[in-house]
């Protein structure tokens, strides 16, 4: 299981077919967070924004042994409606997504977590479940980023 707790932390990271949430979300140059170009739907921020609230979510959810979890509603409490609400909003979104994945890979590393083990709030998941969603769900996203970034370089939009 070790192995198998190691794939999953890695595919967390990325870096391995793609590049890093760090080294997409490091290519965005202040000015250009904030901007909705022509044909797409959401700014760089919108989009890191979503990423964190997202894995929050997987988080509590996955975290849910006091029975406190609340689902939220779809889409409105997991995109946010402004594309860039203040010069700080990009680095706070950064810094809580990365601060989750760490809290998110420290919980599959923890060899007291049973990967496999049904959620007695939901016996059709697993942490092991959670953690791909959330691999799946941030490669999906940093592909729209990297998308985004070329489409920002572009002079005409896409």
């Amino acid at each position: 299981m070790e192995a198998v707790r190691n794939q999953v932390i890695a595919l967390l990271e990325g870096g391995q077919a793609f590049g890093t949430f760090n080294e997409i979300a490091g290519e965005f140059a202040p000015e250009k967070r904030g901007v909705i170009p022509p044909g797409a739907e959401h700014s760089a921020w919108q989009i890191v924004e979503h990423m964190r609230i997202a894995l929050r979510d997987i988080l509590d959810y996955s975290q849910n042994e006091n029975g406190t979890y609340e689902e939220k509603e779809w889409p409105d409490e997991y995109w946010p409606p402004s594309p860039l609400p203040s010069a700080n909003a990009w680095d706070e979104s950064v810094d809580g997504y990365r601060n989750d994945l760490a809290r998110l890979r420290a919980i599959v590393a923890d060899e007291s977590r049973d990967l496999l083990r049904p959620f007695p709030w939901a016996e059709q998941h697993t942490l092991l479940r959670e953690a791909l969603v959330a691999a799946e769900h941030a490669a999906y996203h940093l592909g729209e980023l990297v998308e985004l970034q070329r489409w920002l370089v572009s002079a005409n939009g896409p």
